[in-house]
């Protein structure tokens, strides 16, 4: 589980710039020979090609060549292979990410995209490829378990994720929002900050790769239902749904995309992939409760069951 980068960058562009400039890791945009109908039907804004916006986020996601890695990356790419698709990535950060997609510059993004009802009517979310638990980055010998224990400290995540909801309303708390996550590690690390909400793989691989840091993996107890009545802002501190994140128009495309997360789970195809980056299928391919209520009758039928294993 590699971390690509140890330092924060320097500067952090804008998303139009970092979409405008940044070049693309793939061949540059052309249509493959031989396109199948099938795969010209799905609408991508080149036949035959998914265009992807990706931020460098080992495990989840980084850029190799022209082949995406990681969790994330490995659930895409398998999905491209089975629709006839040819991936060319876009690098950019997790804003332009989102600013690719809802102005339909780019295909799709992945990696760690968390599902929100603000989110979902500004683009298309496919079925869940997996779920993430709410873990904290935090340093050794330090010890947080419940949202009271965050009152009053210091707390860290990236730009744009929907932590930065729950922890603007944790009472007495200081949001510190980083544009990527070594910039949370590294703030951890030198005690800026007292705890970084991650997603949990960035935090495991951290560990390994980063012993200098000193830090720990720590998984919150979710709020129950009474505390986010009373809070909505902490959903957020509860397990979500991750989701690959399309274009409003790209309907063909995120049900046939769907369609084969699907059948990764019945097939055992994504419980390896999880646990080939240090995942436990039993923390990430099982929904909690509120996931199926969330999306019912908003972007997905009201009968809808999100996808588990052990069905």
């Amino acid at each position: 589980m590699p971390m690509i980068r140890v330092r924060s960058l320097a500067v952090a562009l804008s998303a139009t710039l970092m979409l405008s400039t940044v070049a693309a890791c793939g061949s540059g945009g052309d249509a493959p020979k031989n396109v199948s109908a099938g795969a010209a039907a799905l609408g991508t804004l080149t036949p035959g090609v998914l265009k992807v916006a990706v931020q460098p986020y080992a495990p989840y996601t980084s850029v190799q060549g022209d082949k995406i890695v990681g969790l994330d990356g490995d659930i895409v790419t398998h999905v491209a292979e089975k629709l006839g698709l040819r991936i060319e990535p876009e690098v950019t950060d997790f804003a332009g990410m989102l600013a690719g997609v809802q102005s339909r510059r780019v295909d799709i993004t992945v990696g760690g995209v968390a599902w929100s009802a603000d989110r979902q009517k500004q683009g298309l979310f496919t079925d869940p490829p997996y779920y993430s638990p709410p873990a904290m980055a935090v340093r050794d010998g330090r010890t947080y378990k419940t949202v009271d224990d965050l009152k009053g400290l210091d707390l860290g995540t990236v730009e744009g994720y929907v932590w930065v909801k729950s922890i603007q309303a944790v009472p007495g708390a200081e949001l510190h929002a980083y544009p990527d996550a070594n910039g949370v590690l590294d703030d951890l690390g030198a005690g800026r900050v007292d705890v970084g909400f991650l997603d949990p793989l960035i935090i495991i691989a951290a560990q390994k790769q980063r012993p200098d840091l000193k830090i720990a993996t720590e998984y919150l107890t979710p709020p129950t239902a009474a505390e986010v009545r009373a809070e909505p802002a902490y959903q957020y501190f509860q397990p979500y749904q991750t989701g690959f994140y399309l274009p409003k128009k790209a309907t063909a495309l995120e049900k046939a995309i769907s369609a084969e997360i699907d059948a990764m789970y019945e097939n055992g195809e994504m419980a390896r992939l999880v646990e080939k980056y240090g995942g436990d299928p039993e923390q990430f391919l099982k929904p909690s409760a509120d996931v199926a209520t969330a999306r019912r009758g908003v972007d997905r039928p009201r009968d809808w069951t999100p996808p588990s294993v052990g069905q």
